[in-house]
């Protein structure tokens, strides 16, 4: 069994004594699956990398222990760490961008940690390589273990990552939100691989994550953290049929899907708050629906509220009056009707071709068409999903529409934006069209210039696409767009890497809005995002539509996000658009076979659930 016994984590910050996890008692045995959500910044992450004792220099263990076994892994010498991290407890880091290694192929990668934790060598951990791409889904996997990481798409580096963590058949497995970047063909082959490593070596998997639906299949037991501590833990089927602390409800009422159309999700107000402050009370009670008086000035206790089930709220062991609350103010919008003026963006036979490996000017190079003639139109004011399998060309296409790709690919077509082809624009038209598109990347930290403070990152767009604005009204703008996306006004002064995924991924959804465009390339816009932020953020894109008549390009996986927000939806494969219309005709009655596999893919959560 792997044992966690009131574990505290300290960090040095400039702010002063961060207190990331503050007496944190869990237990994970062999065979099981132990699910940890929350939302961003509650400490989640952190409570992985001290189980592997990975804290940056800036951390340190103020207490408790780790055992496995019951041998104490904060006691161990460095060296006889290593070989239990990756060995005997292996991890899935959250971000495949900064954990591979860029100047490594993905294959000596992973026969790196082969040879590192098992008895193979060579040419046989080579081959073992070959079998875990193979079996974490990387098409073509003898010719892609030679690739280096930067050829892979976002979702094939998360499965890289992942072979990596499985390679040595480790006895527990960390999965830091392991399926995020995946779509959801693969992300249920990854989910069925897991099972079946627990079912052949007892696995026991701690899974961290904000897809409340993969928990509600994956996981024995839940426990929900928040602001550095466990505020609830119950058995999976308990937690979601019956869910006892306020902040599980909201979280369940905030999915997206197709019934919450046309409504605001029930986003919660604020933010995690800072852990350098002084707790003297519940550490949610200024955002809880249910709040009283006496919140605020007495410390919860994780009481036994029925069979495996604890609480952390003074609901149960000190009930009280309520405290008065306004009432939420969000009237329903209906929906937009297709537009029968002009398409605001009118995409033709669009093409895109990269050169394979083959020396400069050899005549006959080889290429590899990556969006082969696709075609659709998006009108102002609606939302056009594209959907499909990691690698298909979904962000390819984006990207193209958005002018990043001239120097890197062949693109022919056309893409009318407004009567103009934007693959023709130069110079003042382009930076015109630059202002009226923008778009949201898919890895927030890759986009994010890690020199820059927020205030430089969010301000750098509006002095270059909008210089009519003074020093002083674009300070007014930044203010109101990092309370637009649900971030303290501190964080102006901060750096990105001080920030927690999900966070640096509103950062560059407020650096997107800080324009005014009129068209939004959205690639997977949520999907670093925790349940209660994505729904602030799909209120946010969804006001925003509708009061400025803004337009989506939305590329994502997440089937629940299209129901809720999409009006029409193409589905890709293989760079080509094999079935598009509205939303609801084809998510109701898809006609190609692909469309129903990857429909009968995705994870749901059961109405009792809700």
């Amino acid at each position: 069994m792997l044992e966690v016994d009131d574990l505290r984590v300290e960090l040095d910050a400039d702010a002063g004594l961060v207190r990331a996890i503050a007496g944190l008692t869990l237990s994970l045995s062999r065979g099981e699956t132990f699910a940890l959500v929350g939302e961003s910044g509650c400490g989640k992450s952190m409570t992985a990398l001290a189980l592997m004792r990975l804290l940056p220099e800036n951390g340190r263990f103020a207490g408790g222990a780790v055992r496995l076994d019951g041998q104490d892994l904060l006691a161990l010498p460095e060296g006889q760490m290593r070989d239990v991290r990756g060995g005997r407890i292996s991890m899935i880091f959250q971000e495949p961008s900064t954990s591979l290694n860029p100047v490594m192929r993905v294959g000596d990668q992973i026969v790196e940690a082969i040879e590192a934790h098992t008895e193979l060598r060579g040419a046989a951990a080579r081959a073992k390589a070959v079998d875990w791409l193979k079996r974490v889904g990387i098409p073509d996997p003898q010719r892609r273990i030679d690739d280096y990481p930067f050829r892979l798409s976002g979702g094939q580096k998360q499965r890289v990552m992942i072979a990596i963590a499985l390679a040595a058949e480790p006895e527990y497995l960390i999965a830091d939100e392991p399926t995020t970047a995946l779509d959801v063909t693969i992300e249920a082959q990854i989910l069925e691989l897991i099972r079946d490593l627990q079912r052949e070596r007892r696995l026991g998997v701690l899974l961290i994550t904000h897809d409340l639906a993969v928990v509600s299949g994956m996981a024995h037991r839940v426990a929900l953290m928040y602001a550095g501590q466990i505020i609830e833990v119950a058995p999976a089927a308990e937690f979601f049929a019956r869910p006892k602390h306020p902040y599980a409800r909201l979280l369940l009422q905030a999915l997206p899907d197709a019934a919450r159309r046309g409504q605001p999700l029930a986003a919660i107000a604020g933010t995690v708050p800072p852990l350098w402050l002084e707790f003297t009370g519940c550490r949610f009670w200024p955002r809880c629906d249910k709040a009283m008086g006496h919140c605020a000035s007495t410390l919860p206790e994780l009481t036994e509220e029925g069979p495996q089930h604890q609480v952390r709220c003074l609901l149960y062991s000190q009930p009280g009056e309520a405290l008065p609350r306004p009432p939420a103010v969000a009237k329903d919008l209906p929906p937009v009707p297709p537009g029968k003026c002009d398409p605001l963006l009118d995409v033709r036979d669009l093409r895109v071709r990269f050169p394979l490996n083959t020396p400069l000017f050899w005549r006959g190079a080889k290429h590899f068409d990556a969006v082969d003639g696709v075609s659709y139109q998006l009108h102002a004011s609606r939302t056009l999903a594209l959907v499909g399998e990691s690698g298909c060309g979904k962000t390819t296409s984006g990207k193209a529409i958005v002018q990043l790709l001239r120097r890197q690919a062949q693109i022919s077509g056309q893409a009318m934006f407004e009567g103009q082809d934007l693959f023709r624009l130069h110079g003042p038209a382009l930076v015109q069209a630059r202002r009226s598109i923008q778009i949201i990347f898919q890895d927030p930290f890759a986009s994010l210039n890690p020199r820059m403070r927020v205030a430089d990152v969010l301000e750098e767009g509006l002095i270059a696409l909008r210089p009519e604005l003074d020093a002083g009204q674009r300070r007014e703008r930044l203010h109101a767009l990092v309370d637009q996306v649900g971030l303290r006004r501190d964080a102006l002064q901060r750096w990105p890497h001080e920030f927690s995924g999900g966070q640096r991924q509103r950062i560059a959804i407020a650096r997107a809005l800080a324009v005014e465009p009129r068209l939004i390339v959205c690639d997977e816009p949520t999907s670093a995002l925790d349940v209660s932020v994505q729904a602030q953020i799909l209120n946010l894109l969804r006001e925003l539509q509708r009061e400025q008549g803004l337009a989506y390009l939305f590329i994502t996986h997440n089937i629940g996000v299209v129901e809720y927000i999409a009006d029409d939806i193409a589905v890709m494969r293989a760079g080509r658009v094999v079935e598009q219309g509205p939303c609801a005709d084809v998510l109701s009655q898809p006609r190609e076979s692909y469309t129903k596999d990857l429909l009968g893919a995705v994870p749901r959560l059961s109405i009792s659930s809700r």
